[in-house]
């Protein structure tokens, strides 16, 4: 499931590039290159159709973000050190916990 959203990502991202590097600004950037897309869109051009296409795509681009980030936090519940088994298959002893301390001890009162 995570594998398939993670490739719907990219083609989001992907989009979403090309949709904006579509859009005219003040230097017109890569929509000088689609001027017979005026006619296909109608008066306006493709600028109304490009803006509302950027913002769903963005939307999209969001909700699947979300969805990533919550499968992988679900899936990431238990650590991968948790399935080592060694290779002779014992089980690895903790590390023992010293419980002997170097300061003296209070003088006994009679």
């Amino acid at each position: 499931m995570t594998s398939t959203l993670l490739i719907i990502q990219i083609i989001l991202a992907i989009a979403i590039t090309i949709s904006v590097l579509l859009q005219k600004s003040s230097s017109i950037g890569l929509g000088a290159y689609s001027g017979s897309n005026e006619s296909v869109f109608g008066a306006k051009g493709p600028m109304g159709f490009l803006a509302k296409m950027t913002f769903i795509l963005a939307l999209l681009f969001i909700v699947n973000t979300l969805a990533l980030g919550y499968l992988y936090t679900k899936e990431a519940q238990s650590s991968v050190a948790d399935k080592i088994v060694p290779k002779n298959n014992q089980i690895i002893p903790d590390i023992p916990i010293k419980t002997t301390t170097n300061t003296p001890a209070a003088p006994k009162s009679n």
